[in-house]
């Protein structure tokens, strides 16, 4: 069920990359890199959602607040399927993404309500490798439904999507944050909790560690569909992109695995020293004239596995970590480090985006900056978990 919330977002966002050229050629046919907006705003609202979702939830409750989220979402959905402008489109999608933000987020806290620590990082895993079955077969269900129906029918995909969630969490879940663990939504207890939040070191660290993957994670994401169909594999991009994160949730299998025995901390910082000899040797490779296809193809195709592989190695256990020692708020750390990561994101993945010029070179560079920046930070954090 927890793993069916969180995918919201996925399916959200990768159900619609097999979409964004006719979106481009109905809504923006003279700016084509603009169609990748409608990834961003959606990534945009659930940023800004996420700065208000997890102090509601510690006030009103886990499940009303997931609850009015969807209901968000849906209305979003049906908005975007009427939508006869690219700027309607992408109003559309900022609701969407401030609904989604409610199952996303405060899914988190729900688990921190439970779980703490090494074996929080263990469920969220789990959560994970279930979720990474979205991305899998999300943009081949969205390209069967643009065949069957345009790219308007994969916003009524949201809705049935939505209505599903809404269903299976108020039948069969239990709210977790009993009425005395409440926290008042009066301005001055917020303030007091952000400050706790934002003065605690770690947790700015964890903050700014989670911003950079995301950045560069989404920066591959939105350009994903664009950079296939350069390296000669657009007309089967969904079969790809479904191996892609098959490969690639093995990352949340092998954390889950042994999370609990070797720690959260060596783990993520592993993962990120990983990225940097891989996307250096992809630039590399790159400035030497990979062509783009054969083996320029499988070349690129492998540094795609290991930005997602990354991850799902690390997205669980820096959550887990900046969370660890502040259950008493745990929607209000799971709001305030998701809101910053996720509006950061869209500030890194934006303009690498828009920079896309046919060849892997402008997203492999701002991966490779972001993951050295991420593994110095990881240097600095505390040597616990």
């Amino acid at each position: 069920m927890l793993a069916s919330l969180t995918a919201t977002v996925a399916f959200s966002i990768d159900a619609m990359l097999p979409a964004l050229p006719q979106i481009a050629a109905s809504l923006s046919p003279e700016d084509v890199n603009s169609a990748q907006l409608v990834l961003t705003a959606f990534v945009l609202g659930m940023g800004v959602g996420t700065f208000v979702v997890g102090p509601i939830s510690d006030a009103f409750g886990r499940k009303p607040t997931i609850t009015a989220g969807i209901l968000i979402y849906i209305v979003g959905a049906v908005f975007a399927t009427q939508a006869g402008s690219l700027e309607t489109l992408l109003a559309a999608r900022f609701i969407q993404g401030l609904g989604a933000s409610a199952p996303r987020i405060v899914s988190m806290a729900l688990v921190r309500d439970i779980y703490a620590g090494r074996e929080m990082a263990r469920v969220t895993s789990i959560i994970m490798m279930i979720f990474i079955l979205v991305p899998a077969i999300a943009p081949s269900i969205g390209a069967l439904i643009i065949h069957l129906s345009g790219w308007r029918g994969v916003f009524w995909a949201f809705v049935v999507f939505g209505i599903f969630g809404l269903s299976w969490v108020n039948i069969r879940q239990p709210e977790t944050l009993p009425p005395e663990a409440r926290r008042s939504l009066r301005p001055t207890t917020l303030i007091a909790g952000a400050r706790e939040v934002f003065a605690d070191r770690e947790v700015r660290l964890y903050a700014v560690v989670l911003t950079l993957g995301f950045g560069q994670m989404f920066a591959l994401l939105s350009s994903s569909q664009q950079l296939f169909a350069a390296y000669g594999a657009g007309d089967s991009f969904p079969k790809w992109f479904a191996l892609m994160a098959l490969l690639a949730g093995t990352g949340s299998v092998l954390n889950a695995r042994f999370v609990v025995h070797v720690g959260m901390r060596p783990i993520v910082s592993a993962a990120y020293l990983m990225q940097v000899a891989s996307s250096a040797l992809m630039l590399g490779l790159l400035m030497l004239g990979l062509p783009q296809s054969g083996i320029g193809f499988a070349t690129m195709f492998a540094w795609s596995v290991s930005v997602f592989f990354m991850a799902g190695v690390t997205f669980g256990n820096l959550n887990a970590l900046a969370m660890q020692k502040m259950g008493h708020i745990a929607g209000m750390v799971a709001s305030a480090v998701t809101a910053v990561s996720t509006v950061g994101a869209v500030l890194i993945a934006a303009p690498v985006g828009l920079l896309f010029n046919g060849t892997a070179t402008p997203i492999v560079l701002a991966t490779l900056i972001c993951s050295a920046a991420a593994a110095l930070l990881m240097r600095r954090t505390a040597q616990f978990d």
